[in-house]
């Protein structure tokens, strides 16, 4: 069992950086494959990127501009994303891949002009 908390969301514009942060605790977080999943307004969730040891998978909509990243020592999951674009747009949540079925409060990205 682990639990999450997302934190470092925010408003940006278009071309825009943020850097996201997952805390996790409740679990041995080096045993797991973490993810980071987005849901935007009116659509299912989906899984952007997934990181387990030093092998990272991304989304086709977001390589080349968003870098999963972790640190075991801190039990600690982070996402850079870059040049953002609207359809970034969402609420980022952090889980283990495949997810389990607690989910944190999320964290919300805005990209707007």
């Amino acid at each position: 069992q682990v639990q999450l908390v997302e934190s470092g969301g925010g408003s940006v514009q278009p071309g825009g950086s943020l850097r996201l942060s997952c805390a996790a605790s409740g679990s041995i977080f080096s045993h797991y494959t973490m993810g980071w999943y987005r849901q935007a307004p009116g659509k299912q969730r989906e899984l952007v990127a997934r990181m387990r040891s030093v092998v990272t998978n991304y989304a086709d909509s977001v390589k080349g501009r968003f870098t999963i990243s972790r640190d075991n020592a801190k039990n600690m999951v982070y996402l850079q994303m870059n040049s953002l674009k609207p359809e970034d747009t969402a609420v980022y949540y952090c889980n283990t891949y495949p997810a389990g079925v607690y989910w944190g409060q999320g964290t919300q990205v805005t990209v707007s002009s």
